[in-house]
C-alpha cells in the first residue's frame, strides 16, 4: 500500500512538474527573445519592457480567475485548461509579426500561466501526507529551473541560428504531450471529499478569503507575493539586457545566463531539505534575504567575477524561497477556499510582476544607475521577509483543513 502510494505521488509529481517545466521554458525563453526582439523589431527599452508586463497582466488575470474556478470545477480540469490556453497561445505567437499582436498572444499566454501555478501547487499539497508535503511542492517548484534551463539552452543554442520563432515552436510543442498526460490525472481527494453542497460561489469564496478569520494570513501572503514577483521579474527578465547594458555581447550574455541558470537547482534541493526540517517561516526569511543581498551585489558588480558570482547567489537564494512560497501558500486556508485564497494572492503578486519589468526600462530613461535599481528590489524583498516574519504562522506537517 505504501509503495503504491508512493509511486502515485511520484507520477502526481511528474505529471505536474512537466507543466511546470513548460511554464517555466516559456517563461525563461521570452527573457532571451526580448533581447532578441529589440534587434529584429528596433523596440525601444519602454516597448521591450511592455512585454513583460502585459504578459504578467495576464498572469495575474488568469491567477484570479483560475484560482476561483477550481473551487468550483476542480483542480484537474483547471489544470488543463490553463496548459491548454498557453501552450497554443505559445505556438502561435512564433507567427507574430508586428508588437501589438505579440502583446495580445502574451496576455493569453499569460493567463495559462497564471492561472496553473497557483492550482498546481494546491493540487499537489492536497494529494500528498502532512510529513511530506512541503518537500514535495518545493520539488514540483524545482522543475521550474529544468525549464529555465533548458530555456537556456534553446536560446543559447537555437535563436541566434534559427531565430526567436523556433524558439517559441520548441517550447509549445512539449506541452501538448503534458496535456495528453494530464487528463488521467487524478483530481485531488480533499476536494472530491467536499460535499456539492458546500462548495461556495465565487462571491462567497472572496468574502470568506477576507473574512476575520483569514484575513491577516491574506495580508500576509498578498505583502509576500507582491515583493517576490516584483523583484523576480524586474531582475530575471532583464538579466540577459542588463548584462548587455554591461558591456557584454548577446551571445556572451546568454552564455553567462545559462551558468546563473544552474544555481537554482540546488536552491531547490536546499529549500527542500530544510523546509521539512527547519521549517516553512525559516526558509522564507532565510532565502529572502540572501535573495536581497545577491541583488544589491549584482547591481554594484563592476567586474566580471563579482557579476556572475552574485547572479548565481541570486538564483539559488531567490528560486529557493519560490519553493517554499507555492509549499506555503496553499496551507493557509480550508479545501473550500484553498484554490481562490492562493489564486488571489498569485494575482496580486502579479501585479509587481506588471510593475518590476517596467520599472527598470522607465528608470534607467531617467538615468538612474542599475545599482540603484537593484537597490529597489533589494529593499522589496526585505519587505516581504518582515511579512512572514511579525505575520507569518509556521505550517510544518500540519493537516490541512
Amino acid at each position: 500500500m505504501k509503495k503504491t502510494q508512493e509511486i502515485s505521488e511520484r507520477k502526481l509529481l511528474g505529471i505536474a512538474g512537466l507543466g511546470w517545466m513548460f511554464d517555466a521554458m516559456d517563461v525563461g525563453i521570452l527573457a532571451f527573445i526580448i533581447a532578441a526582439l529589440q534587434v529584429d523589431w528596433n523596440l525601444t527599452a519602454k516597448e521591450m519592457g511592455w512585454i513583460g508586463s502585459v504578459n504578467s497582466i495576464g498572469m495575474a488575470v488568469g491567477a484570479l480567475v483560475f484560482g476561483l474556478l477550481a473551487d468550483r470545477i476542480g483542480r484537474k480540469n483547471v489544470f488543463i485548461i490553463t496548459l491548454l490556453l498557453f501552450s497554443i497561445g505559445s505556438g502561435v505567437s512564433a507567427m507574430a509579426t508586428t508588437l501589438s499582436f505579440f502583446l495580445l498572444l502574451r496576455f493569453f499566454i499569460g493567463m495559462g500561466l497564471g492561472g496553473e501555478l497557483p492550482v498546481a501547487s494546491t493540487l499537489v499539497a492536497e494529494s500528498v501526507p502532512a510529513e511530506k508535503r512541503g518537500r514535495v511542492v518545493v520539488l514540483l517548484e524545482s522543475f521550474w529551473a529544468a525549464g529555465w534551463l533548458v530555456a537556456a539552452l534553446i536560446s543559447y543554442f537555437v535563436i541566434p541560428s534559427f531565430g526567436w520563432q523556433t524558439a517559441l515552436i520548441l517550447s509549445a510543442l512539449p506541452a501538448l504531450y503534458a496535456l495528453y498526460l494530464r487528463v488521467n490525472l487524478p483530481d485531488s481527494p480533499r476536494y472530491l471529499a467536499v460535499d456539492k453542497k458546500e462548495r461556495l460561489t465565487i462571491m462567497e469564496s472572496i468574502a470568506e478569503v477576507w473574512s476575520r478569520e483569514h484575513a491577516k494570513k491574506t495580508i500576509m501572503l498578498w505583502v509576500l507575493w507582491f515583493s517576490v514577483v516584483f523583484s523576480y521579474y524586474g531582475m530575471f527578465l532583464w538579466l540577459p539586457s542588463v548584462m548587455v547594458m554591461k558591456g557584454f555581447t548577446l551571445i556572451k550574455s546568454f552564455q553567462y545566463v545559462l551558468i546563473m541558470t544552474l544555481a537554482q537547482l540546488p536552491g531547490y534541493f536546499t529549500a527542500a531539505w530544510l523546509i521539512e526540517k527547519a521549517g516553512r517561516k525559516f526558509v522564507l526569511i532565510v532565502y529572502l534575504i540572501g535573495t536581497a543581498l545577491s541583488a544589491y551585489f549584482f547591481g554594484t558588480a563592476d567586474s566580471l567575477g563579482l557579476l556572475i558570482t552574485a547572479g548565481i547567489l541570486l538564483s539559488f537564494f531567490n528560486l529557493g524561497a519560490w519553493g517554499a512560497l507555492y509549499a506555503y501558500t496553499p496551507e493557509q486556508y480550508p479545501t473550500t477556499i484553498r484554490g481562490s485564497g492562493a489564486g488571489m494572492a498569485a494575482s496580486f503578486g502579479r501585479i509587481g510582476g506588471i510593475i518590476g519589468p517596467l520599472m527598470v526600462p522607465y528608470l534607467s530613461a531617467q538615468n538612474l544607475s542599475i545599482t540603484a535599481i537593484f537597490t529597489i528590489f533589494c529593499i522589496a524583498i526585505l519587505i516581504g521577509a518582515a511579512a512572514v516574519f511579525f505575520w507569518g504562522v509556521e505550517t510544518k506537517q500540519k493537516e490541512l483543513a
